[in-house]
């Protein structure tokens, strides 16, 4: 499937996180040990004070329509944008948080206007193909200012595989690099792994908190 496809899927299955049983609680708690880390290690480095808007911009890559992480990036005083493949979801997103930028488009192949302080994919970045995998981790460290902090959610197996299903309704891809590929990529982008948990045992839900590293003087 190509990611087209996949947000014409999402374009069928918005309610599932619009009623009201949906856990808004998804992902908050392991967002914030990501955040956690923004200052912890700055502090002890020669890393420049956030002194601009510019220097405190979050992005939330598949932001999807819930707003929580959003919600949860502002109260932290980030500045959030936000980029999806699927209109839907970015119609529901707009009009939760009106004067927040949002991107329609396919993150691989998106050309990102900022460096940024804080990314978050959650639960999305399993519905990139798998040969685009390896880039788009590569370009999301990459746009990460020095310092900056990186959460994403991926199946933590531990070879790369691909594979649909119609557990959701239409048909969705999802694919993996296997947890060793994502942690060699991670690194040769320059970036400290601070987390890695598999939150979900049995099943193979993992995340992982990045970091960039800080020019040393």
């Amino acid at each position: 499937m190509t990611p087209t496809e996949t947000g014409l899927a999402y374009d069928q299955i918005t309610q599932r996180w619009t009623r009201p049983e949906f856990n808004r609680n998804n992902g908050i708690a392991q967002h914030k040990t990501a955040l956690s880390f923004l200052d912890v290690f700055a502090s002890k480095t020669d890393a420049p004070p956030v002194t601009s808007s510019l220097s405190s911009l979050a992005l939330d890559v598949g932001c999807g329509c819930t707003g929580r992480f959003i919600d949860l990036l502002h109260d932290n005083k980030l500045v959030v944008e936000g980029i999806d493949i699927s209109n839907k979801m970015l119609a529901l997103a707009r009009e939760k948080h009106p004067n927040n930028t949002f991107y329609f488009g396919d993150i691989c192949t998106f050309d990102l206007p900022h460096q940024y302080r804080f990314i978050s994919a959650w639960d999305c970045l399993w519905h990139v193909p798998l040969q685009s995998q390896a880039a788009l981790i590569t370009k999301l460290c990459n746009a990460l200012q020095p310092g900056g902090v990186f959460i994403f959610s991926c199946g933590g197996v531990d070879e790369p595989g691909e594979h649909t299903n119609t557990t959701m309704g239409p048909e969705v891809y999802y694919a993996s690099l296997g947890i060793n590929g994502y942690v060699r990529h991670i690194i040769e982008a320059d970036c400290f792994i601070r987390h890695i948990e598999y939150e979900q045992l049995p099943e193979f839900h993992t995340y992982f908190v990045v970091q960039k590293a800080i020019p040393q003087k």
